[in-house]
């Protein structure tokens, strides 16, 4: 039972193995040889499914830079001393984390073309969606980061000569993304997991072939659980390499003492 705690990836198949299990009670038909790599016809299907990992990896990728881009800016906003730009950050802020992704999405693909006059493709469409989004909520994870470097670190630095640019760029922007390397991780995944939304509009990941694959195959049941084991895999994969980027980070702050 321990080594199943200590392996997330062994933990879930044996829970969806679990769940499954109870399908032999069904009366439903089931027709797994669609999705078999032991049948051509599944062949085909598994690779039509598998070929959205990368749209799916590539416009996470893109938004969450994007989005840290965006938020990091935003976050210093709210260290300002001035109470305007203060303001604007929590109406940025507050508005972004307030509109539903879904519903930013759409007005971004179908609003947005009628406000400026420009037509954006799907990919295009969807980075702008997730990473507004997604920058209100970088920018909290920043600005907290940041208000926790102690003040020392600061005046530290000042006393040196340094200029606030340089103060901010080399002593506390480095030590505040160690601390918030965690939240930023659980931002990635998160980010993963929503780009199954841009299928709306028709951008090809892992959700929209999946519905593709469902109306010519009319069998749901099994490519959707196709799709669940892949985003199980990816957001596995996602949060193992995040935590070994923790790990060494951490390992690399020791050795620095």
């Amino acid at each position: 039972m321990q080594r199943l705690q200590r392996s997330p990836i062994a933990l879930s198949v044996c829970l969806l193995a679990f769940g499954l299990s109870g399908c032999a009670q069904s009366t439903y038909t089931w027709g797994w040889h669609i999705v078999s790599p032991l049948d051509a016809r599944g062949l085909k299907n598994l690779s039509f499914l598998a070929d959205g990992f990368l749209a799916t990896i590539s416009i996470s990728l893109t938004s969450i830079m994007v989005s840290i881009a965006i938020g990091v800016p935003v976050a210093l906003m709210a260290l300002s001393k001035r109470r305007f730009v203060r303001g604007a950050n929590r109406v940025y802020v507050e508005t972004l984390r307030a509109i539903p992704l879904l519903v930013l999405l759409l007005w971004v693909y179908y609003g947005l073309p009628v406000v400026l006059g420009l037509q954006f493709g799907v990919f295009a469409a969807g980075v702008i969606a997730l990473s507004l989004s997604d920058s209100a909520f970088e920018a909290e994870i920043f600005r907290g980061g940041i208000q926790s470097i102690d003040v020392g670190q600061r005046e530290a630095a000042q006393a040196l000569g340094l200029s606030p640019w340089h103060v901010m760029r080399l002593v506390i922007l480095p030590q505040a993304l160690r601390r918030i390397l965690p939240a930023l991780g659980n931002q990635f995944v998160y980010m993963l997991k929503m780009s199954s939304l841009i299928s709306v509009i028709g951008y090809q990941e892992l959700t929209r072939r999946a519905n593709e694959l469902t109306l010519v195959e009319y069998r749901p049941l099994e490519i959707y659980t196709m799709l669940v084991l892949e985003y199980l895999v990816l957001i596995i994969v996602a949060s193992l390499l995040v935590r070994r980027l923790e790990r060494r980070l951490a390992a690399n702050q020791t050795k620095g003492r």
